[in-house]
């Protein structure tokens, strides 16, 4: 485009507050009035992954947000990714490419230099697009973390975007947090901030009129909405662990135990499932045993392999998923999952943690070897068992090889992928993202006898299509649109 690009920014007062569920929605709406539509996230936190059709990797509320503009995902929708390996390290991704492993210490004194690459981004989306839908992380009110900031203000001020403060209202005390908001930014920070959005709000929104003009009175800024709760919200691929705890409810008796291991990633692989009528799936948390009537337990990807698999066997679970096979239970080995199950998992050169070899789970007959070369692609093929088409993508260090790997479970472009034991009763890949196509889920599914119901994609379409009706009728569309045309002006203003 010539004119600089309309652009608003999503903030919030603080973690898990909607706003990636707000942008979806804003996405899908304005699609609907005929603009093109581009989600950006300069900075982003989770293990929760997504292939974009350019090969790298971006956080799955990205890729969400771009199904709901009806675009192909992109690296430059959030060209910087960080993926927590331990509690106070993580991986940085940087334009979906590996950037390297930091330390929190350390990224905090690095992040400011990957602004420029955070900035192009933003213009090589805002260059092909109407509007630009841009969510922050976490809230600008931490202030701590304000130098070098690109992930909230520090972002907005140096692409001149104005901002909307989403405040949630189902954690009680908004009020405060908006207002409490308001108190820590500087003042050109304050100004930036064109009104606020109140989420997640349960009954009568006619009940917190004199919450919205208390507000208003604190802060000065104006409100765009009051978004009810939206139970359909819940259908859509979720990006943190927090949001296990969202699996719908089910009186099926044919039970899929998950363990929840302290570096779960890319756990959305199990929402088809849990979405199934025919299946109650379980997360089984730390300190819980794995229950003893579960009809198949899956071990799900992780971003620290070795580390979950010790993490594993400190829960006793290791135990569990030996007793449940010796049952005549089924195991599924996802990515990480899968690794864990063979015989060893060697990493010599500490990409994994520190250097060294573990002995596996022992179910498979596989070794894997971790190496630094990354695998990330999307694939398509085969189910070996059934002729069913799957499609997925890979996001994975190490390769596994072994006996079982004669038994595929898949096979990708003609090349065999994962592994299964002689009884077929424990199997394990490599490949994420399986369980969304309704060929291999149906399939998978009757070999266990259960019967699949699902229309996984109809589904979701229908979710980001209601979450559109809601943001239309209760948020103010126009004017959050004529907040990002202020860009125009005030860009303008300053030249």
């Amino acid at each position: 485009m010539n004119l600089i690009t309309p652009a608003l920014m999503i903030q919030a007062t603080g973690s898990n507050a909607g706003k990636s569920t707000i942008v979806a929605g804003l996405a899908r709406a304005l699609v609907r009035r005929g603009l093109k539509v581009a989600p950006f996230k300069p900075q982003n936190m989770s293990n929760n992954a997504a292939v974009a059709v350019d090969g790298g990797e971006i956080g799955r509320a990205q890729a969400v947000q771009a199904r709901a503009a009806k675009l192909p995902p992109s690296v430059h929708m959030n060209p910087v990714l960080l993926k927590p390996e331990t509690d106070t390290g993580a991986q940085v991704i940087v334009q979906g490419k590996r950037w390297g492993t930091l330390r929190a210490k350390n990224y905090l004194e690095k992040k400011a230099t990957l602004l420029p690459a955070v900035l192009e981004s933003f213009s090589l989306l805002a260059d092909q697009a109407d509007i630009v839908l841009v969510e922050g992380a976490g809230s600008p009110a931490e202030i701590n973390l304000r130098a070098g900031d690109i992930a909230n203000m520090g972002f907005a001020t140096a692409a001149n975007i104005p901002v909307v403060l989403a405040g949630d209202i189902d954690r009680g005390g908004v009020i405060a947090s908006v207002a409490g908001t308001h108190l820590v930014l500087e003042p050109e920070e304050r100004g930036r901030i064109h009104g606020f959005i109140v989420n997640k709000f349960r009954g009568d929104p006619s009940l917190f009129d004199n919450g919205l003009t208390a507000i208003t009175r604190l802060t000065g800024w104006p409100s765009i909405g009051v978004l009810p709760w939206l139970p359909q919200a819940a259908f859509l691929p979720a990006e943190d662990a927090v949001d296990l705890d969202r699996t719908h409810a089910s009186s099926s008796t044919r039970i899929i135990a998950v363990p929840v291991l302290a570096r779960i990633a890319n756990f959305d692989d199990l929402d088809p499932l849990g979405m199934e009528p025919g299946v109650k799936l379980v997360f089984v948390r730390p300190g819980e045993a794995i229950p003893g009537n579960a009809d198949v337990v899956i071990l799900p990807g992780s971003k620290s392999t070795i580390g979950d698999l010790a993490f594993l066997r400190a829960q006793g679970w290791d135990i569990d998923i030996k007793a449940h096979v010796r049952r005549g239970g089924h195991v599924l080995g996802l990515c990480g999952g899968y690794q864990m199950l063979g015989s060893t998992i060697a990493d010599p050169d500490g990409v994994d943690g520190s250097p060294g070899t573990v002995d596996g789970l022992g179910l498979l007959d596989i070794a894997t070897l971790m190496s630094a070369d990354k695998s990330t692609t999307l694939v398509f093929g085969t189910h070996c068992a059934t002729g069913a088409a799957i499609e997925g993508y890979e996001i994975h260090l190490g390769r596994s090889e072994g006996g079982d790997c004669a038994r595929p479970l898949l096979m990708i472009d003609g090349h065999p992928d994962g592994a299964a034991s002689v009884d077929g009763r424990v199997q394990g890949t490599y490949v994420h993202g399986l369980f969304t196509g309704d060929a291999f889920r149906k399939a998978w599914l009757a070999n266990l006898g259960i019967a699949s119901s699902l229309a996984y994609d109809a589904q979701i379409e229908a979710a980001l299509d209601a979450l559109a009706d809601h943001c239309e009728k209760h948020l103010d569309i126009d004017r959050l649109i004529e907040i990002a045309r202020s860009r125009q002006s005030s860009s303008a203003s300053a030249a």
